[in-house]
């Protein structure tokens, strides 16, 4: 995960009407668990990975790192948000661009970019109702890829 620049972390809790996203917490560990090892949850993600190495290895409070939300539900962590800002290990139409609508309030002269699966019918119709239009398609993790932008909340 990479510097996030000037953003405080972690910030104060996101509250929407249903959820709230927050800083990860030692009573996530066992969510975090169950997450990677959900063969749904990773269909687009490479696949699931083994519970009991899960269990060895995960930290007693896991996904603390810049960029890194618990997605909360009714008190009870139910997924996880990821966002980084795009390095040149990215595709070239993402670098110097982040990939979280929330960021552009915070870091607002910067697009903010989205990345899936074209497979993943679900994420491509929120990218479109959040009005993220395609760069480009690719090859990645043996599927194709799809990459969406939105120009920055200032431009």
């Amino acid at each position: 995960m990479t510097d996030l620049g000037p953003v405080p972390w972690p910030p104060a809790p996101i509250r929407t009407e249903r959820l709230v996203l927050r800083a990860a917490e030692a009573r996530d560990r066992a969510a975090f668990v169950e997450l990677y090892a959900s063969q749904e949850v990773h269909t687009y993600l490479g696949g699931a990975r083994p519970r009991e190495e899960l269990a060895r290895e995960m930290p007693a409070v896991p996904g603390q790192w810049p960029g890194s939300f618990v997605v909360a539900l009714d008190g009870v962590m139910t997924g996880q948000v990821l966002l980084r800002r795009a390095t040149e290990h990215s595709r070239p139409a993402a670098v110097g661009k982040v990939d979280l609508d929330w960021l552009g309030g915070v870091l607002p002269d910067e697009p903010v970019i989205l990345a899936t699966q074209t497979a993943n019918t679900r994420s491509l119709r929120l990218a479109a109702k959040l009005g993220f239009t395609e760069v480009e398609r690719f090859r990645a993790w043996e599927a194709e890829q799809w990459l969406g932008l939105r120009p920055a909340a200032s431009a």
